[in-house]
């Protein structure tokens, strides 16, 4: 009779001197396979593999293993690798006791159903615990987001890390591109992400000081912000603005590209250059991108719309923004005539609301669990309302108006610059045209 052992053994498992299953001695068995587990690699078994290999030239008629787990790192594995061994001939002993007799079949379903149901319990465990932290606003489980490190409770910054993530936003604060934004990183600091990783690292809010979890609730300032919050207003309004702009000119050169169209042909006018023989001068217009019209609208000259449209602006701001009214207070506002007033008061009530919380819970009136719930679905919806406020136009409008409101604010402006403020106040500039005469209209952003 041909006897063989298989040991799998932790790091910190004590070396026995005699194989306990059958209670056979090391010198009645012609062979031991024995592996050593890997913390980085726990299904590593190099010699259960050469013991199956062994089995096939010459199979054993006893094969002795400790525990029948240590044929695999899963269920799956255990069941293939046992299978393979009796399909050879081989009988398994185990120091667990006999294997039970009948249908395999029937053996390996039981051990499945328990098996699901081992995962079922443990599942619901994890999301109990999952659940459990977020009432007490404690990071979600997983690896800490990219320019930062887990703390005991919180996300703390990583001063490595979040200077790239600060060198990216300020480049598309500035540019109002993605695309330059992340050969920025890669050019500097010598990390290629994604275009799609860039707007994660704009838009995700635990970028900006918040934790979001799985069921999309957000809760505000849990932790310290790299991207502030008029940074991430701006960043906001930006992103919504490039959506809405033809492609390739969100990061455009031109303040006007992008948001100039002629009423009279409904086309899109492109900023095109050109340079007269002779002359090193280069010449800026604008021109028709499908122009249906015969004959075909004329080109404009850029400079001469620029100075159209900061003569337009100035003059058209200062009324808009005394029209939307978002220099009244919450105190003495109409809430029907302001949407930050209206925001701000519910936010002002659910705030009450949630001062309220602790004399309820000592007053016997709310229980611990049922006030740490309700205080986690109201700093929820406190978030969403400033969510709402942060896509309005700036607070500091009215303030700001009477700067954008002098033409010299925007002559003394780089085309950057410029573009910035443009399409933080203009949605579109409509060209209208009456003959060889036009004229400029602005539909602004509010």
């Amino acid at each position: 009779m041909r006897v063989v052992a298989y040991c799998y053994r932790e790091s910190t498992d004590p070396r026995p001197s005699n194989p306990t299953p059958g209670g056979y001695v090391i010198d009645q068995i012609d062979q031991v396979y024995e592996d050593w587990a890997l913390p980085a690699d726990p299904s590593y078994r190099p010699q259960l593999s050469q013991l199956r290999q062994d089995n096939q030239a010459n199979p054993a008629d006893l094969v002795l293993v400790n525990r029948l787990a240590d044929l695999g790192h899963t269920l799956a594995e255990v069941q293939e690798c046992l299978t393979a061994l009796e399909t050879m001939g081989s009988v398994v002993l185990t120091g667990e006791g006999p294997l039970p007799p009948g249908s395999r079949a029937d053996f390996w379903a039981g051990l499945q159903l328990a098996q699901a149901i081992q995962d079922g319990l443990r599942r619901r465990q994890l999301r109990v615990g999952h659940a459990r932290n977020r009432l007490k606003a404690l990071p979600p489980p997983g690896k800490a987001p990219y320019g930062y490190r887990r703390g005991q409770d919180r996300y703390l910054i990583d001063r490595t890390a979040a200077p790239v993530i600060t060198a990216f936003v300020n480049e598309f604060l500035l540019y109002g591109s993605l695309r330059r934004a992340v050969r920025l990183v890669e050019s500097r600091f010598g990390k290629r992400i994604s275009v799609s990783t860039g707007r994660r690292w704009l838009t995700h809010p635990v970028y900006r000081g918040d934790l979001q979890y799985r069921d999309g609730q957000i809760l505000r300032d849990t932790h310290g912000a790299i991207i502030s919050r008029a940074e991430a207003a701006q960043i906001d309004r930006l992103l919504r603005r490039n959506s809405q702009l033809p492609p390739r000119t969100a990061g455009a050169p031109r303040s006007l590209a992008g948001l100039v169209r002629c009423q009279a042909c409904g086309s899109a006018l492109r900023v095109s250059q050109t340079t007269r023989r002779g002359q090193a001068k280069t010449y800026l217009y604008l021109r028709p991108v499908a122009c249906a019209q015969t004959p075909r609208c004329q080109a404009i000259a850029y400079d001469t719309l620029l100075g159209k449209v900061i003569n337009q602006i100035c003059h058209d701001l200062p009324e808009a923004v005394a029209r939307w009214g978002l220099d009244q207070s919450p105190d003495d506002a109409d809430p029907s005539s302001s949407p930050l007033a209206t925001l701000r008061q519910q936010i002002h009530h659910k705030e009450s609301t949630l001062a309220q919380l602790p004399a309820l819970v000592a007053a016997g009136i709310l229980d611990e669990e049922t006030a740490d719930l309700r205080r986690y679905k109201l700093q929820g919806e406190i978030a969403q309302l400033e969510q709402q406020i942060a896509q309005l136009p700036p607070v500091n409008l009215q303030e700001l108006s009477q700067s954008v409101s002098i033409p010299q604010f925007w002559l003394d402006l780089s085309e950057s610059e410029r573009r910035f403020f443009f399409r933080e106040f203009i949605r579109a500039i409509d060209i209208l045209r009456q003959g060889k005469a036009w004229a400029v209209q602005l539909v602004l952003v509010f």
